[in-house]
């Protein structure tokens, strides 16, 4: 019996190891496509994961944009982290080869008409709207978006906007600030084209074979693209329009760029991130204060129970006759609230037997969830 547990165990534990790592204890070595090994690849690839926004509480995964797909699409085996956090990563069309610039490369490209082409290109305008990010991972690392701000101060995000609007007063919004070209009144720009940087540690006086990466940076653009085959990155930025009434044709694109950087070490890669995140810092004052108020709380409470309850007890001791010992007081009659049956017993047990009010939570549910997509469900939630 104790070996069968022993190698009960053993499973689980090899079961559970090859499904989750700790983040940042898989190190994975890249090198030039000619110096491949077994322990040294030259594919980077890519991942995309679900959309957030700080103007809405619903996220959506990379799919439900119409965005441009990997034809053979896989999940990844998430880490325990990313299980924890939800999050919801699929493999991309962006796919790169280690040390190899590339520039203005077509990913896809995206057709609308006016009889099939509205609701995903309304959807697209709706998170615009609503500045939703994307986020994206390369080597299990975030590609951060960096910019400055009017001080001077760098910030780094983990996710970089959708696109941006001009408000019909000429008020810029979101990301729409990064770029004086953004300027026409009412309108919503679409960020069709990145500016990818990646930088490495090539491995020199290490103890590995091939370089290993260290930083992933992104610079979102709107370009609007002509042409079905060669395209430029330059020209005016990529509009949607308010409404289809003929095809309308958006394409995706990247450059992408490898620096070497030997003055960062692997093990201190997200560093950058976590300084240029202010907001980010430990508040021990507000964890400390959270904790002397739940101590404090929770100690009134315990000292008014056992001051409660060492009464009652105190009195039940004191009891000399069957008269007093059949009339209950204090804590004892907590059972008659309990035991108390509801009024209409029998209506609402036919409502539970039946699943009817599992049945409307879940239907108010769904409603909440898919608002974004569809108003009018939106409005009957709200008047329910």
């Amino acid at each position: 019996m104790e070996r069968c547990l022993r190698l009960l165990l053993l499973l689980l534990g090899s079961g559970l190891g090859s499904a989750f790592y700790l983040p940042g204890l898989a190190p994975v070595s890249f090198c030039e496509e000619q110096k491949v090994k077994d322990n040294c690849k030259s594919q980077i690839e890519l991942l995309v994961n679900r959309l957030d926004s700080a103007e809405s509480v619903l996220p959506y995964e990379y799919d439900a944009f119409d965005f441009c797909k990997d034809e053979n699409e896989r999940h990844p085996s998430e880490n325990l982290g990313q299980v924890l956090f939800g999050e919801r990563i699929a493999s991309s069309p962006y796919k790169f080869t280690f040390n190899k610039n590339e520039t203005c490369q077509k990913v896809c490209q995206k057709t609308y008409d006016p009889k099939s082409g509205v609701s995903a290109l309304d959807f697209i305008k709706k998170g615009i709207q609503l500045n939703y990010q994307h986020h994206w991972i390369i080597d299990n690392m975030p590609v951060t978006w960096c910019y400055y701000f009017e001080d001077g101060q760098k910030y780094c995000s983990p996710g970089f906007p959708v696109g941006c609007t001009i408000t019909a007063d000429g008020r810029v919004k979101d990301a729409c600030v990064i770029n004086s070209e953004f300027n026409k009144k009412d309108t919503i720009y679409l960020f069709n084209h990145v500016d990818i940087i990646i930088t490495y540690h090539s491995g020199k006086d290490e103890n590995w074979d091939g370089a290993r990466l260290v930083a992933a940076r992104l610079e979102p653009k709107s370009y609007k693209h002509t042409g079905d085959k060669a395209i430029k990155c330059e020209g005016p930025p990529m509009e949607i329009p308010k409404d289809l009434t003929s095809k309308f044709q958006i394409t995706y694109s990247y450059s992408v760029i490898f620096q070497e950087n030997d003055t960062i070490k692997w093990a201190s890669r997200w560093d950058y991130i976590l300084e240029s995140m202010q907001h980010t810092n430990i508040q021990w004052f507000s964890i400390m204060n959270s904790l002397v108020i739940v101590l404090f709380l929770s100690g009134m409470v315990a000292m008014i129970m056992l001051r409660t309850l060492h009464k009652d007890i105190a009195r039940y001791n004191q009891i000399d006759s069957s008269e007093d010992a059949q009339e209950e007081f204090g804590w004892k009659l907590v059972h008659g609230d309990i035991f108390r049956p509801p009024m209409k017993g029998m209506l609402l047990s036919v409502f539970l037997g039946q699943g009817t009010q599992i049945f409307i939570m879940t239907f108010i549910t769904l409603c909440k969830f898919y608002s974004f997509s569809y108003p009018l469900c939106f409005r009957f939630s709200h008047t329910v």
